[in-house]
């Protein structure tokens, strides 16, 4: 705005008429549009011209011309009066002078007796009549006749009349086309639609056609009012902009609120957990102190069952039963140590042995025989981390599918080579075709104390628990519906270098 040319702008008006409100004939000749309002204008402006100039100019002429009648025939009726049978006739043959009889003229015969007696005298039938009469001197029967040059001035008048009004009327229509195709769409229509092309770009908000650009404005009050409206429009953008950016901020800052009252509620929601957690600690380690002896007694006794019973299917079954009491010793363990960090021992585990050893101990329930189970996983699949660690977390992911399965129902482990940013990892996932994760239990599925069963088989914290295993040894872990139904969890756990293998 700064930067235009104010010494091309018109100087301001000091003066201002007062404004009156319009009523009648002014209402509706205001109501016009501009061009039919300017049409009626300069057509009633040219008109008042023509005709003051028509009605000017005529009675001038003529007067002029009656003046010029009158002398000439002034100078006529003299010569007629001095005209002799023998001299002045070539003189007045160019009015049509005439000589005959009175009746071949069709004199009345007053008129031949008036002019008997008084020859020489001039007899004339009315005073508009352009014919005069006279006796020829030496003869009774012998007329002059003489026409006047009446119609000749009257014809001339005419003549000026017509002329006048043809030039008037011609100049009158090629001043309304100049004006009409030239001056006035150039200099007033032009400029009017630039004006309201732009107010109309405004109200849109096309903000590229908006302002009329500087070259277009006449230096006029009308290109003022436009300029004053570029000012305007831009301020307006402007002002629209830092509020515009002022909105952005605050939405900026709204959506930060937001998260971090979601955050607060989550941290709400976490203390709640943390609390029962810390109560579910101490319950543990009272627990697991508690089970310790039985569990020796137990283990001691399953030992010297082995020393004794010779059947091999015995001993396989007591085998296993030798495992189940040191995975319940181990846990027992962890158990004690829930309430403080310890670091486990890693180590390069073959995924496949460690699901069937999962599913193996999750067999126990009686649902797992009517499940159709496939360890379709990778046999050269190696990851790193603790054994009985991972094997917890399958464990929990197993349960889950063969809680969540009909009976007949089918839990598919399968693997698949991955990456953790820039290492090799290997992706496990266990599929199931139950009912599927309910969508609003779907983002916090993770969460502790979050379960779909509503029974008492179902704490809400083996996925917690699965987490943070799988988060220890630098690996992820999710949970998804598939497309074709049922749920999918997936832990994605750091490859087992082939060195270390």
């Amino acid at each position: 705005m700064s930067d235009r040319n104010d010494a091309a702008r018109p100087p301001e008006v000091a003066t201002s008429l007062p404004a009156e409100p319009l009523t009648g004939v002014g209402r509706r000749f205001s109501n016009l549009r501009v061009r039919p309002k300017l049409m009626v204008l300069h057509n009633f402006f040219f008109l008042i011209l023509t005709f003051a100039v028509y009605f000017s100019l005529v009675p001038l002429v003529e007067e002029r011309l009656a003046a010029a009648r009158t002398r000439e025939v002034t100078l006529i009726w003299t010569s007629f009066s001095a005209l002799t049978a023998d001299s002045g006739e070539g003189e007045l043959h160019i009015y049509d002078l005439r000589t005959a009889t009175g009746p071949e003229f069709g004199l009345p015969d007053a008129a031949q007796m008036w002019m008997r007696k008084y020859p020489g005298r001039i007899w004339q039938r009315d005073s508009r009549s352009d014919t005069i009469y006279k006796l020829v001197e030496g003869s009774d029967t012998r007329f002059y006749r003489l026409t006047l040059p009446i119609e000749f001035y009257d014809a001339i008048l005419f003549r000026i009349k017509l002329a006048m009004f043809a030039v008037l009327g011609a100049c009158y229509v090629l001043a309304v086309l100049l004006l009409e195709l030239v001056i006035m769409p150039k200099h007033v229509y032009q400029p009017i639609q630039l004006f309201l092309a732009a107010d109309a770009a405004t109200r849109r908000g096309d903000r590229s056609a908006e302002i009329v650009p500087e070259p277009l404005i006449p230096g006029d009050e009308v290109g003022q009012i436009m300029r004053s409206r570029n000012d305007t429009v831009e301020a307006l953008r402007m002002q629209e902009d830092v509020l515009e950016e002022a909105l952005r901020r605050l939405e900026s800052i709204a959506h930060d609120l937001r998260r971090k009252n979601e955050q607060l509620e989550a941290a709400k929601r976490n203390l709640e957990a943390q609390d029962r957690l810390a109560s579910l600690g101490l319950l543990s380690a009272g627990v697991a102190h508690e089970m310790n002896t039985p569990l020796a007694v137990l283990h001691g006794s399953i030992e010297k069952l082995m020393e004794t019973v010779k059947d091999q299917g015995a001993q396989a079954r007591l085998e296993r039963m030798i495992r189940v009491t040191e995975r319940l010793r181990t846990i027992s363990a962890g158990l004690l140590d829930f309430a403080r960090v310890r670091r486990h021992e890693t180590e390069s585990i073959h995924v496949r042995p460690l699901i069937d050893e999962a599913w193996h101990l999750v067999a126990i329930d009686e649902k797992a025989g009517e499940v159709n189970f496939l360890n379709q996983t990778d046999p050269l699949a190696q990851v790193v981390g603790n054994s009985d660690r991972l094997v917890q977390v399958f464990v929990n992911l197993l349960r889950n599918a063969l809680n969540a399965v009909p009976p007949g129902g089918r839990v598919r482990v399968t693997s698949a080579q991955s990456r953790i940013g820039d290492r090799q990892a290997w992706s496990i996932r266990v599929d199931d075709n139950g009912p599927g994760i309910p969508p609003e239990v779907l983002p916090e599925i993770f969460e502790a104390f979050v379960t779909t069963r509503l029974d008492d088989r179902g704490t809400g914290l083996g996925l917690t628990v699965a987490e943070g295993i799988v988060h220890q040894y630098g690996g992820t872990i999710t949970a998804t519906n598939c497309a074709a139904g049922g749920a999918r969890l997936e832990v994605t756990l750091p490859a087992a270098d082939q060195e270390q293998a």
